[in-house]
């Protein structure tokens, strides 16, 4: 066992490629399932050379095989065909390239293609690919519509003829590619990154026309499936014929019979659109005329009432209400005033009987000192004093004189 590799003790080139070549020697024969990519037979040599390509994924292997392998009784290789290959695997070390030395070569029958279509078919299916809540509703006039097909196909002037006759202001962003073959799936899923990726795009037909199992195969690859169960853009499929159902019919937004139809879908035919743009019209119009018709009876409805009619007569009845209103505020008024009147002579007369100059006026006089002190007894009075004497008719100046001893 040799020592391994390290910083002080590396291994030369030589020692890794035959380590990996021994290590590849090992595995022994293998089956491997693939698709013909590339197909050469170089003038009388005895060696075919193959390419074998996963269709699901992006990979690919070179197969060498005899002649007598690859052309034996029954066999018929092309490229894009299904095989199925018993081979050994083998690393060229002088090169470092890894290939397969092929010794016997199977076709993949149809019988034996459609079950692996199916098996294909339920396992996407288990992982609810094709479930209906994941279908998107296509836009109801698309300005840009995007289309996947083979150039200058029937196919692409169905679409494209049928679709501009029916909605003449509908856009296309083309991608032309292969729609048959070993290269056909990874080119349509290449026009679907390119064309889910444009923001004005906003639906995607891929349309085929009809054809063999065979030739539909790439429309049942694993890797398309989920191309187009990755994208947002609604997707539309339009392969084969009515009776061709491959995976893709499943996974689409919307399957179409036909390319033709397709193009229906897609897009609304201008004349009936302006039939219906007419009829509903014609409705708002029938509509609006109702309403006023009925706007106007109920306002003519309105206008008979008699309040309406002869405003004046309520306000004859409301002039009636205000003078007599009037009247019996004038009266209350009259009324409270006049009593008011009697309860101030009333009290004007208590008070002037209260009043000193009434007593004044009964011939009483008020006496006062020179100070203003009232006098009220004859005693406080002193000889040739000065009074003052107070009477109803004004004031007197006195002096008090003593007679026999009394002022």
């Amino acid at each position: 066992m040799s020592s391994p590799s390290s910083p002080e003790a590396p291994w030369p080139v030589r020692t890794v490629a035959r380590k990996v070549a021994d290590w590849i020697g090992r595995l022994g024969e293998v089956w491997v399932e693939g698709q013909i990519a590339q197909l050469s037979r170089r003038g009388g040599a005895a060696t075919v050379f193959m390419t074998l390509r996963d269709p699901a994924a992006d990979m690919s292997i070179p197969v060498t095989c005899h002649r007598d392998v690859a052309d034996r009784p029954g066999l018929e290789l092309t490229e894009g065909a299904r095989v199925v290959v018993r081979a050994r695997p083998d690393y060229y070390v002088a090169r470092g390239s890894f290939s397969l030395r092929a010794t016997e070569v199977r076709a993949v029958g149809l019988g034996e293609l459609l079950a692996r279509i199916e098996r294909l078919r339920q396992l996407l299916a288990a992982e609810g690919l094709f479930d209906a809540v994941r279908k998107r509703p296509l836009p109801f006039a698309p300005a840009v519509v995007g289309v996947i097909t083979g150039r200058d196909s029937a196919a692409e002037r169905d679409v494209l003829v049928t679709a501009r006759r029916r909605w003449p202001a509908v856009r296309f962003a083309m991608h032309n590619c292969a729609v048959q073959g070993p290269n056909a799936a990874a080119n349509v899923m290449e026009g679907l990154r390119r064309l889910d990726a444009e923001p004005d795009v906003e639906v995607i037909v891929i349309a085929r026309g009809g054809g063999s199992v065979e030739d539909l195969l790439p429309f049942s690859d694993e890797g398309l499936v989920r191309a187009i169960a990755a994208t947002r853009t609604p997707v539309v499929s339009a392969v084969g014929h009515e009776t061709d159902t491959t995976l893709v019919d499943h996974v689409a937004d919307v399957r179409a019979a036909t390319p033709t139809d397709a193009a229906h879908r897609i897009v609304p035919e201008i004349g009936e659109q302006r039939r219906l743009v007419e009829v509903l019209r014609s409705r708002a119009r029938h509509v609006v005329t109702v309403r006023v018709e009925q706007q106007e009876r109920w306002l003519e409805s309105i206008r008979t009432r008699p309040v309406l009619a002869s405003p004046e007569r309520l306000l004859h009845g409301r002039e009636e209400d205000v003078e007599a209103l009037r009247g019996r505020a004038r009266r209350t008024l009259l009324h409270r005033v006049e009593g008011a009147e009697r309860d101030l002579e009333h009290a004007r007369a208590r008070v002037a009987a209260l009043s000193p100059a009434a007593t004044l006026e009964r011939g009483y006089a008020v006496v006062q000192k020179e100070d203003g002190a009232l006098v009220r007894d004859p005693s406080e009075v002193a000889d040739r004093e000065r009074l003052r004497v107070r009477v109803a008719g004004g004031r007197l100046a006195v002096r008090v004189e003593r007679e026999d001893g009394q002022p």
